[in-house]
């Protein structure tokens, strides 16, 4: 069929497949261990799914309202509150997203205009360049620094000025496992004060952090929170990325502009997995004890790498590890994944993707969301190069 129409100019000329796509499917060509995509090898709970029927067989199964289910919000409401000591009113300052990304797509939709400066802090994840080109805006990128991925905040405050709409932050991070302290989000409130400046906090991975570290929310932070989008997600939570469920807190005005997007791009989200999420939240036990889950996998994980050429530092936070390769090979990060992949069965992300000019540093960033078995499989693969 003849192209139409034959001058198509795209919004997005340098976007093409994501390395998540390309990678997953290199590993189910060659039948290889999957370590790329961030996902959970192990089913969610059986009770969660229990509640999820229950709720389609009580007919729950039309629109839901446009910002969320209204037990959900309110259980959203009183856990921001237990955790964080900030309430948000679930009336105006809580939207139930179609997971995190369009989450993530909406708030910088309904803020920022052409020309509006972004920074975004590198690495970063793939969603927040493409969403701030398709709002007109301009990208302003800003390293962490490569040795310990912490922002040096003098540094960083050299790039603010008048036009700058929008700062995204993304804590526990993605792909690195870096946290940001109480001290960098003080910072953070410095730079910002007396401007204009909206804070878009990524913190999909809140209950997955480490070491006895506390998640610092921007919620946490009054001077902060009433500039900002803080997104969260059900899927990294729960077991349940598939489900495409999240939320968003924010001041009422920013969400006021929020919704205006968010009833055109989604209008509403799964009625039956909102209630169910709504009465399964109330076991605070599963989201205050999945650090330690998750703690154990990394530290499993991390372990069948030792005497191995492989280099690493324990992450922090998220399901993701970085790997160092330095001491195998000189290739570029993306060509030794994927021949990783291809030759020895095991798939991963290579990191210098998350750049928006090639910055490789011989990391890999692996999946330790996964049954032990698995992850054994994968090591000794990896540990016999």
């Amino acid at each position: 069929m003849p192209l139409f129409p034959s001058k198509f100019i795209s919004k997005l000329p340098n976007t093409g497949n994501s390395i998540f796509s390309v990678m997953s499917k290199l590993a189910v060509d060659h039948h290889a261990i999957n370590l790329s995509q961030g996902f959970p090898g192990f089913d969610c709970s059986a009770e969660l799914i229990g509640l999820v029927n229950k709720y389609m067989l009580k007919g729950q199964n039309q629109y839901a309202p446009m910002i969320g289910v209204r037990e959900l919000r309110e259980a959203i409401a009183l856990k921001t509150a237990e955790l964080y000591s900030t309430e948000y009113d679930a009336e105006t300052e809580i939207t139930i997203t179609a997971g995190a990304t369009q989450a993530i797509f909406t708030a910088i939709l309904s803020v920022v205009r052409e020309e509006d400066e972004v920074i975004i802090i590198e690495p970063a994840y793939d969603c927040y360049a493409p969403a701030v080109e398709l709002a007109g805006g301009k990208t302003v990128f800003f390293q962490l620094n490569p040795v310990n991925f912490s922002i040096q905040w003098t540094e960083f405050q050299k790039l603010i000025n008048p036009r700058t709409k929008m700062i995204i932050i993304n804590s526990p991070h993605n792909p690195t496992g870096a946290i940001l302290s109480a001290v960098d989000f003080q910072k953070l409130e410095k730079i910002t004060n007396k401007t204009d400046i909206v804070i878009l906090s990524d913190e999909v991975y809140e209950h997955i952090i480490f070491d006895g570290i506390e998640h610092q929310s921007v919620a946490r932070f009054p001077n902060l929170a009433n500039r900002s989008f803080v997104i969260s997600s059900f899927g990294k939570t729960y077991h349940t990325t598939g489900w495409k469920i999240g939320y968003c807190l924010a001041p009422a005005n920013l969400m006021k502009e929020f919704r205006k997007v968010h009833q055109y791009n989604v209008f509403s989200v799964n009625t039956p997995i909102q209630y169910a999420y709504a009465e399964f939240i109330k076991n605070k036990e599963l989201y205050l004890q999945l650090s330690d889950f998750y703690k154990s996998k990394r530290d499993f994980f991390n372990n069948l790498f030792k005497g191995s050429k492989f280099s690493l530092a324990p992450s922090a936070g998220t399901y993701f590890q970085l790997l160092n390769y330095s001491a195998i090979s000189t290739d570029k990060d993306i060509d030794f994944a994927k021949y990783l992949t291809i030759n020895h069965g095991v798939a991963s992300i290579p990191v210098s993707v998350f750049y928006h000019k090639t910055f490789d540093q011989k990391l890999l960033r692996f999946c330790f969301a996964k049954e032990n078995d698995e992850l054994e499989k994968a090591a000794e693969k990896l540990t016999n190069i």
